[in-house]
């Protein structure tokens, strides 16, 4: 009993490492980022344009590109998920098709389904005759 509650912690605490960036590193270079921001717009011949352009070429735009990157194989696996579900519910919409589940008995044929239940022509229809003119 203990044994599985470890081993269930266990691969709660794997799961949410692998599925959650760790943001303790874009945290504090953003917080470097403001604080050379801060140093630039309060020095003597620093102005708040310059802090400005610093805080956003040092802090949000490399932790930008580095967030997006780094979460790029969560991407791929919630897409190949997505995937998977789709082509599951694809393939269980084939296995019963709509048209046949509980139709009345006079609308079948000799085999006990509705003649397009599976989108073929019915068998036993009979053929067209045209007048000759």
């Amino acid at each position: 009993m203990l044994d599985e509650y470890i081993r269930k912690a266990d691969n709660q605490i794997i799961s949410f490492q692998k599925d959650h960036f760790m943001y303790i590193v874009p945290i504090a270079w953003l917080y470097v980022a403001l604080m050379m921001a801060v140093a630039e717009a309060t020095a003597s011949n620093g102005t708040v344009l310059g802090a400005i352009i610093t805080f956003l070429l040092y802090g949000v735009l490399p932790i930008t590109l580095v967030v997006y990157v780094m979460g790029t194989p969560a991407r791929k696996r919630a897409i190949k998920a997505r995937e998977q579900a789709e082509l599951a519910a694809a393939r269980a919409a084939l296995a019963t098709p709509a048209d046949a589940v509980n139709l009345p008995a006079d609308t079948t044929s000799r085999s006990g389904l509705a003649p397009d239940a599976h989108g073929q022509a019915a068998a036993d229809t009979i053929a067209p005759v045209r007048k000759e003119a």
